[in-house]
């Protein structure tokens, strides 16, 4: 049997979009005489669909969409990933389903059995866990079709009870078939790999693998779907972070996949390092999201720093340097290298900037509060009003020439809190908000590995937010490289005070950096979308109470 994997980047919602590109590779397989072509989990509506999973609609679109799939199915399978209706009147309304469609129809469905309800998952809020296993007779071989979670529960830590795959085994199949949508995160790749391995040694069979890639706004889908014999060698990989079909050889007999019509199994050239994984992953996320959302041009407040410079490489390579304008915006207590710094990087990577001062707005607003605040000292007040000026600034650019904010605060101030509401913590998506500040000096290394991109003089001098005299950030908070192993243990790590403590850091530190990340809840609720790259991101992955009183 002649076997296909097509790895796509679907939209959710576009119908239109994501139907078309499976058919294209329908044909595209056929003319290369498949037998059977294989689409990864929730396709045609892409994933994760979330709330418009409750429209009878949507559904319906669903549908039509796997019907019109189905004509194009003959004399060639396709598994392809779609919701379908639970007729049953008990249970939730809707299968994860995996459609087998052969000779112009529907021949067999297979349901998600285990459904994940975690970190960025919520799958049981919407579908109703398959109870019925059988596997799928094609051409004589008996095929083990499973969706992403099905094959999880093999780890050293299972979450479930039971597995399809131990139902399954006993019916005799001859390989095993996953069709995934698995986000990114940087230790992703090694952990899927395993999982995968793990099944194939296991059950002796072996695994087709396919995954999306692409972005659905913060979740970042890197891709390398693969081929794993049944020993648990992995024989081909896709290409990460990019479209990707091919084509295998499978026999039935020795249980033996080829590679069909290519001499090199594998992505090449592939640097697999975790910050070169984080670097691929957020220029994939932003080119997708501004694509997806009909978008083309960036915008971003260029300080001289270290995370404006980093974002704006990023965007530049994502989007093309002629589609992103940067601001650089000074007030009194901007330093004269800090705009050299900003003007020598736009400089370096021929992205547009401008100068605006916001010094007379500034003025405009002491003038305006005077009469109110009277003869309090300046303190932070004023430093958030010189953010807020700033965000204004950057909003009316972006309002009146149609572009989108790029957020630039890292992961270490957004747990913290260090960032201004309705300032610098504005935007239309936040590139580095799950980067932590020593990632970010990692990933400016690494973009001048081949050549000085961002200033030097950026990346040595001591980060401030340039807001009063002489500011540098570890006048509020510890330094990043402690701080960052604090916020790790704390938010990845999901360690209490005293086990952080016991393992040699100081208690009273903790403690303050602790009662700062719970306190500042209220700030995160508030910020922009945040691009994916670890285990454990703000937003949808990790859902904390505001008004909690743990640790605050």
């Amino acid at each position: 049997m002649k076997i296909s994997i097509a790895q796509l980047d679907y939209h959710i919602g576009n119908f239109e979009s994501n139907i078309r590109k499976i058919r294209e590779a329908i044909q595209q397989a056929r003319e290369e005489s498949a037998d059977l072509i294989l689409f990864a989990e929730l396709a045609v509506p892409g994933y994760p669909p979330r709330d418009f999973l409750e429209f009878d609609d949507f559904i319906h679109e669903c549908e039509l969409g796997i019907h019109s799939i189905a004509q194009d199915c003959r004399g060639i399978a396709a598994i392809v990933g779609s919701p379908s209706r639970n007729t049953n009147p008990r249970g939730k309304r809707l299968f994860n389903t995996a459609y087998f469609l052969a000779e112009g129809k529907v021949m067999a469905m297979t349901h998600k059995s285990l459904l994940p309800n975690y970190d960025v998952f919520d799958e049981y809020r919407y579908f109703e866990p398959n109870r019925d296993f059988q596997v799928i007779e094609y051409h004589g071989i008996k095929i083990a079709v499973t969706i992403c979670e099905d094959l999880w529960n093999i780890t050293d830590t299972p979450l479930y009870t039971a597995s399809p795959m131990e139902i399954l085994i006993q019916q005799h199949p001859d390989m095993i078939v996953n069709i995934a949508a698995s986000p990114f995160h940087y230790d992703q790749m090694s952990i899927r790999r395993d999982v995968l391995a793990r099944n194939a040694s296991t059950y002796g069979l072996p695994v087709f693998y396919v995954n999306h890639i692409g972005a659905q706004t913060e979740l970042i889908f890197d891709g390398g779907s693969m081929v794993v014999d049944r020993k648990g060698r992995v024989l081909d990989e896709l290409n990460y972070f990019q479209e990707d079909l091919r084509f295998y050889r499978f026999d039935k007999a020795k249980k033996n996949v080829l590679l069909s019509d290519r001499g090199i199994m594998g992505p090449q050239n592939l640097d697999t390092s975790r910050i070169a994984l984080i670097h691929d992953a957020l220029v994939l996320g932003i080119r997708t999201y501004f694509r997806k959302l009909g978008f083309r041009e960036a915008i971003l407040g260029l300080s001289g720093g270290i995370d404006s410079a980093v974002t704006l490489v990023l965007a530049a390579e994502a989007l093309g340097n002629e589609h992103v304008r940067a601001v650089l915006l000074p007030s009194r207590y901007s330093t004269g290298h800090s705009v050299r710094d900003a003007v020598e990087l736009a400089e370096n990577t021929g992205v547009p900037y401008q100068t605006i001062s916001i010094e007379e707005a500034f003025r405009s607003f002491e003038s305006l509060l005077q009469p109110v605040f009277g003869d309090r000292p300046p303190d932070v007040t004023e430093e958030n009003i010189q953010a807020r000026v700033r965000a204004v600034v950057l909003m009316a650019l972006a309002n009146k020439f149609g572009y989108i904010l790029l957020n630039t605060s890292n992961k270490s101030e957004a747990a913290v809190g260090y960032g201004t509401l309705y300032g610098d913590m504005c935007g239309g998506i936040a590139v580095l908000g799950d980067v932590y500040k020593t990632q970010v000096y990692e990933l400016a290394a690494y973009i001048n590995r081949s050549r000085e991109i961002i200033p030097v003089h950026t990346i040595q001098k001591p980060p401030s937010a340039e807001l009063k005299p002489g500011q540098q950030d570890s006048d509020s908070l510890p330094d990043y490289d402690l701080l960052d192993r604090i916020l790790f243990q704390y938010i990845e790590m999901c360690q209490g005070p005293q086990d952080i403590i016991h393992m040699g850091f100081d208690e009273k530190t903790v403690r303050k950096v602790l009662r700062m990340v719970n306190t500042n809840e209220y700030k995160r609720h508030q910020t922009p979308p945040i691009l994916r790259i670890s285990p454990k991101a703000f937003g949808m992955g990790r859902r904390m109470p505001i008004v909690g009183r743990y640790l605050s």
